[in-house]
């Protein structure tokens, strides 16, 4: 995970993970990205023992220092943030060879490689608005063009980073377009600006290809398209609709089979806009609002798998 000391726990989807497991008497154990290495073909890790307290203070504990092979552990939570970069490439490499010698990794870091949650819409094309994929100038143009009003963004960024609205008549849209693609060496996504963003950018959860019953609709902050929490958006719990529930069923089964265990799926009005895989959070903003135990949940589903493979070891 990222620094625990920095996180936000009234907040933060890892720390409602780690007290959903330490609930259920599970020991856990701390790991940053470079704690990870390989050793002579053997994935290794330097972590420490860590118990954690729900409240925003005093929030955890750390062990000493233990070096030891990875699989050694039942299972290791990959829940890394963005940027998605090289580092973060070699570091799915490592739990790869972790996951092979013995180990569960939750999400399966191959997937995590393949499914850059931008460009994995595009499998499921029922489900998107229209879209297009590119670095080159005109043909960003072309699709600004034609659709009027666009949303265009990087393929690696999170948080709402770097989301530009723009139009056909944008005297800046050249700029923005020169930016976001470093002067046509850098692919970005368009999509045509969706109107139902007012009534919020729904943020719903699968668990091993199943929904959460309710989402997070992130609503814009005034004079504001991104939704993004991150970006001053505000968060209000609802139930999902039927076209919700449409929307999972396209994808949930594919992601189940990838190992994308958990995995935060993004819908404006009738759209699926991006499939988060990386660190989907907004749990302990859905636990707050309906007192369900969403983080448990997951955590069930690992101990589960852990100790059914532990039995047939």
């Amino acid at each position: 995970m990222d620094p625990i000391s920095g996180i936000k726990t009234y907040k933060d989807t890892t720390f409602a993970m780690m007290l959903a497991a330490q609930r259920r008497g599970l020991e856990l154990h701390y790991m940053e990205q470079g704690d990870l290495f390989i050793e002579e073909g053997t994935a290794m890790a330097a972590s420490r023992a860590v118990t954690v307290e729900d409240n925003t203070g005093d929030w955890y504990r750390l062990g000493d220092e233990e070096v030891r092979p990875l699989s050694e552990l039942d299972a290791v939570l990959m829940r890394k943030d963005p940027p998605f970069n090289m580092e973060y490439v070699y570091t799915t490499y490592i739990l790869e060879l972790a996951q092979q010698q013995g180990t569960l990794v939750f999400n399966n870091p191959a997937s995590l490689r393949d499914a850059n949650e931008k460009m994995i819409i595009n499998f499921f094309p029922q489900c998107i608005a229209p879209t297009l994929v590119s670095r080159n100038l005109d043909q960003i143009r072309d699709f600004v063009r034609r659709h009027g009003e666009v949303v265009l963004k990087p393929l690696g960024g999170m948080g709402g980073e770097s989301v530009f609205r723009t139009h056909r008549d944008d005297p800046n849209l050249n700029v923005i377009v020169e930016t976001l693609t470093g002067n046509e060496t850098r692919f970005i996504m368009g999509q045509i600006f969706i109107p139902a963003i007012s009534e919020g950018d729904k943020r719903i959860l699968l668990i091993d290809g199943e929904p959460v019953e309710y989402a997070l609709a992130r609503v814009p902050m005034a004079g504001e398209t991104r939704g993004n929490l991150a970006a001053g958006g505000t968060g209000r719990g609802v139930e999902l609709s039927a076209r919700d529930r449409w929307l999972c069923e396209q994808v949930g089964p594919r992601l189940q089979q990838m190992g994308l265990t958990f995995v935060g799926l993004d819908v404006i009005g009738d759209y699926l806009t991006e499939i988060n895989v990386t660190s989907p959070t907004c749990v302990r903003e859905l636990e707050a609002i309906y007192d369900i135990d969403i983080a448990g949940r997951f955590i069930d589903v690992v101990r589960d798998r852990a100790m059914a493979r532990r039995d047939v070891a």
